[in-house]
């Protein structure tokens, strides 16, 4: 089996704001990327944060923000983004 490179992992943070956020656990699509965590000395993710649901029709305003780890980022594929949460 053929060993991923650098250029396989790198991606533009753009690019996560139009892939779905999915949770393995029970296949439920969490959000859109919202913001995102970095450890500013190694330029290095450490969390991305998920906007809310919104509630009521969006008349009412919107649920919690979702921080997800870094770590618990499972897979970035061409379309979505699968966490386990």
């Amino acid at each position: 089996m053929a060993q991923k490179g650098v250029a396989d992992l790198m991606f533009k943070i753009s690019d996560l704001g139009r892939k779905d956020i999915i949770n393995v656990s029970d296949g439920v699509k969490l959000g859109a990327v919202k913001d995102m965590h970095l450890d500013l000395d190694s330029g290095a993710v450490k969390a991305i944060v998920l906007q809310g649901p919104k509630k009521y029709f969006r008349l009412f305003g919107a649920g919690q923000d979702v921080v997800v780890s870094w770590e618990k980022v499972k897979k970035v594929g061409q379309d979505a983004v699968l966490v386990e949460i």
